[in-house]
């Protein structure tokens, strides 16, 4: 949502000239002239350029079905991110594996989000937002097909690299989509709030699958099936109107009052953008890590070092995803109140302080509700990032700075997951804890480096 948008009524247009007379009153603390190109110093040009007309999540009605039908997309890719934690014992008795080879399921979708970050903003601009709704759904039920079928373990890898294609596709386009739109903060906040529906429901229906209905691991992704089938239907009807020429009008506004053009190279090269989106990208590494790290290894941890059973084990891992739900819910409502820079800078700290109390508590119960709590206030990261890029970038490079962002924060949950497997291997599943508070300070430092936002830009 642009700057003007907090002042002007939907469909409103003024002309620029009338919003900058008013003795300099839409003039920013750093010489902008909010909602246009103008920077008297150097610094970061606004976010959009002239008065637009700004959507909200049920205006025009038919925003109502397509904000629900990204809702279910991002919970069937909570449900499939979660299930890897879940999933990880039965995979290494199953398959015979080390704690390094069966981390491999972490690593494989890094590759699909490094593809759908290069192909992001091309699949746009030639199919628009019908095209990721058609092939994002589609790679997952590919995905889930292959993996019903138990196949040879290098097969499996290779479906969860397809699974995180699609996955980059959806999480990219669907945050851009809502954050282009009023109360994008409460609106993201319940967008990745699925997220984490799908984070609680998968772990509780896998270990529930296998534990108490004796049920082979594979079983699960006839349900993940399922639910990708119910995700192409839905997502394509939605956008089915959506197509690349909608969307080459959508930004071609904002390219041409921005010039230098557009795409991943100006947001990954151009000053001032480049700042913005390689801060975003490297707090997304860092967070997504974090949260794949300790809703994958927890189930583990807890048998390992607490030594509870398997089913209680695997209820801390729901426990850790509806923390995030919730935190995505509640303080997304929080979060635009204390405005984003200074809400995710007070929730980072106490993030870490029940990291200390996971970590330095040898309790089982205690863990596991410190646990939930840090999920509680890692929820909104995610959300805030999106919020962050939005109010920072001009609208086209919108896709690709958040397309870019989360295939790195793909990469998070690749690498960071995978390095946890390989320390564990050599120290034990202990090593977590360290690791995942040096994170955290480093989220911390990243996300004080960001441009501040101005007031009317929050």
């Amino acid at each position: 949502m642009s700057s003007q948008s907090t002042t002007l009524t939907v469909g409103q247009e003024i002309p620029l000239q009338e919003l900058t007379s008013k003795e300099g009153s839409l003039l920013n603390t750093e010489g902008h002239v909010l909602g246009s190109n103008t920077d008297a110093t150097g610094g970061l040009p606004a976010p959009t350029t002239t008065a637009e007309f700004v959507q909200r999540w049920n205006h025009p009605r038919s925003n109502l079905f397509r904000v629900l039908s990204c809702f279910f997309s991002l919970l069937v890719s909570g449900a499939n991110d979660a299930a890897y934690g879940a999933l990880i014992p039965y995979l290494e008795t199953y398959y015979g594996l080390s704690y390094v080879v069966v981390s491999l399921v972490f690593l494989s979708p890094f590759i699909g989000y490094v593809l759908s970050a290069a192909l992001n903003n091309y699949v746009h601009l030639k199919l628009g937002q019908r095209g990721i709704a058609v092939i994002a759904s589609t790679c997952h039920i590919v995905a889930y097909i292959i993996i019903s079928q138990h196949p040879p373990y290098p097969a499996l890898v290779a479906a969860f690299v397809v699974a995180g294609f699609g996955n980059g596709l959806s999480d990219a386009g669907w945050n851009a989509y809502i954050g282009n739109m009023a109360r994008a903060n409460e609106v993201l906040g319940f967008l990745h709030a699925f997220y984490g529906v799908g984070g609680v429901i998968a772990p509780l229906i896998a270990t529930t699958m296998i534990n108490k209905a004796n049920l082979g691991w594979w079983n699960f992704y006839y349900f993940m099936l399922g639910l990708a089938t119910i995700e192409l239907i839905w997502c394509t009807a939605a956008f089915w109107t959506q197509t690349g020429a909608v969307y080459r009008e959508l930004v071609s506004h904002s390219r041409s009052d921005n010039a230098g053009g557009g795409g991943l190279r100006t947001a990954l090269f151009k000053r001032p953008y480049a700042r913005v989106t390689w801060l975003c990208a490297l707090f997304l590494l860092a967070y997504v890590g974090t949260e794949v790290s300790l809703g994958g290894w927890i189930v583990q941890f807890m048998i390992q070092v607490r030594k509870a059973n398997n089913f209680d084990s695997g209820m801390t891992s729901v426990g850790f995803w509806l923390g995030i739900t919730l935190g995505r819910a509640v303080l997304g409502f929080v979060t635009p109140r204390l405005g984003v820079k200074l809400a995710v800078s007070v929730y980072i700290p106490i993030a870490m302080a029940l990291e200390l109390v996971f970590w330095l508590v040898p309790h089982f119960y205690v863990s596991a509700v410190a646990v939930a709590l840090q999920g509680f206030f890692l929820g909104p990261f995610f959300p805030a990032v999106v919020v962050a890029a939005t109010k920072l970038l001009p609208r086209h490079l919108h896709v690709s700075t958040i397309g870019f962002a989360a295939a790195f924060g793909g990469s998070g949950a690749a690498i960071l997951p995978f390095a946890v497997g390989a320390l564990a291997q050599a120290k034990g599943v202990q090593v977590l804890q360290p690791i995942i508070l040096a994170f955290l300070g480093i989220m911390l430092v990243l996300w004080l480096c960001l441009p501040r936002i101005g007031h009317k830009q929050e």
